[in-house]
């Protein structure tokens, strides 16, 4: 099978390409064995079917079995047609991984250097990706052999990517000429530079982590907001949020823990605030009754929200954290009702910016307008600083699509979301502006 470049070559003038696997990168999830879920869901024996299955694809993604024979296995027990595909894409279509669906902005910038490379089936994955801006002649997988009943009984044997090393091989029929760059969860992507087909491999772990394959890596990308960040790409946001350290202390419910871990922060659960964490925390969320010391919180230069889950004032200095810039969000009933209320407000701060319900700042909750970046401005409650930082933007001929502005005896909170691009004067004036606390690029 012959694959045809050119297209590719010459709307790329940067030379850079970008190969993407789908299953558990691009997805949450294997689809075939979801394709399994759906087809085999009335099969008596539909538990060990599956379970075969599941095996099946771990051992091909963790080398331990050739590519071919896990392909042909799990095909063979399907028992799938056109209906099943049908039903399949809509599940795909809610299960693509968080970072990649945030971050649209960037494959359509990159359409023609981004490539869906995928021992995968086109049948399924071609509706999927379409809605993110990748080309359809950029989307690389097997293809489906069907019966005149639309049953599936194989798939198309000559496609190098149905067999072990297929996508070495396809990039080799590729010959793309510049820096490529490949992103996924497998040994299949590890191959990739282990035959000197691309410059860095990047395992991809926000879904799956497989050891044998992340110990391989140039680079473990929790995300794929880390994967642009590293590279100084477009994102949907700032900084990854696999990046931001949130200390956890104390007895606080799983529900919490998993609420902050599902959102993509970096977890600690600890007993006590450890003197090796101070420096670089980010978040911090408290159980009932525990207490923070002042000395180390003069310390965490870079924390920004504290949770705590129940009465926060006898037990952390509120002045100081407002002084710092810190985001207090407390539960003074300690409803065990809601265990994720208290995260949930963390996180939206992180993500949005929102401060509603906080203990110690001005209450702000906001829309997310679309196409704008949004920066936060944290300052001491003084005269003339709302103008200074409107000079700045006027000054780099900035426009201004929403600003929003809260204040208290002690600091003003400032949200401004510009539409246009800004370089890093813009972003150093912000700073330097007298009585400056803390300033944020959310996104």
């Amino acid at each position: 099978m012959i694959f045809n470049n050119n297209n590719i070559q010459n709307n790329n003038p940067l030379k850079q390409f970008y190969i993407i696997d789908f299953d558990s990168t691009f997805t949450q999830v294997e689809a075939l064995d979801e394709l399994a879920r759906i087809s085999l869901q009335n099969h008596p024996d539909r538990e060990t079917i599956y379970q075969k299955i599941e095996d099946l694809t771990n051992l091909a993604m963790e080398g331990k079995m050739s590519f071919r024979e896990s392909l042909t296995g799990r095909v063979r027990l399907l028992e799938a047609n056109r209906d099943h595909l049908k039903q399949l894409i809509s599940v795909l279509k809610k299960k693509v991984s968080s970072s990649f669906s945030r971050n649209k902005t960037f494959f359509k910038k990159h359409s023609a250097s981004a490539l869906i490379v995928s021992g995968g089936f086109k049948e399924f994955i071609i509706p999927v990706v379409l809605p993110y801006h990748i080309l359809k002649e950029n989307i690389y997988a097997n293809t489906f052999i069907f019966d005149d009943q639309d049953k599936i009984i194989g798939y198309d044997e000559q496609n190098p990517l149905s067999n072990e090393g297929g996508k070495v091989t396809l990039l080799k029929e590729l010959n793309l000429k510049g820096d490529i760059y490949g992103i996924g969860d497998g040994h299949s992507d590890f191959q990739l530079k282990e035959f000197g087909m691309i410059k860095k491999f990047y395992a991809f772990t926000e879904n799956i982590e497989r050891k044998t394959v992340a110990e391989k890596a140039d680079h473990v990308t929790p995300s794929f907001d880390e994967f642009l960040y590293v590279n100084n790409l477009p994102r949907a946001i700032s900084y990854p949020k696999n990046r931001i350290l949130c200390l956890v202390i104390g007895d606080v419910p799983e529900l919490a823990v998993q609420a902050l871990k599902k959102d993509g922060f970096s977890i600690r659960h600890k007993s006590s605030f450890e003197e090796k964490y101070v420096a670089d925390v980010g978040m911090m969320l408290l159980a009932n009754g525990e207490i923070l010391d002042r000395e180390k919180l003069e310390r965490a230069v870079k924390l920004k929200t504290i949770g705590y889950l129940g009465k926060s004032e006898s037990k952390l200095s509120h002045g100081l954290c407002t002084d710092m810039g810190i985001v207090i969000f407390d539960d003074p009933k300690n409803s065990p009702r809601n265990p994720e209320f208290i995260a949930k407000r963390m996180i939206n701060f992180i993500n949005h910016g929102h401060t509603f319900v906080s203990a110690n700042f001005p209450n702000l909750q906001l829309p997310r307008i679309k196409g704008a970046h949004r920066l936060i401005h944290i300052h001491k409650n003084m005269p003339g600083i709302m103008a200074q930082i409107n000079k700045v933007f006027a000054d780099h001929h900035i426009n201004i699509v929403g600003q929003y502005l809260m204040t208290n005896p002690s600091i003003g909170y400032v949200i401004t979301d510009v539409s246009d691009e800004y370089d890093k004067k813009v972003l150093k004036a912000l700073k330097q502006i007298n009585h400056t606390i803390k300033f944020r690029i959310l996104y």
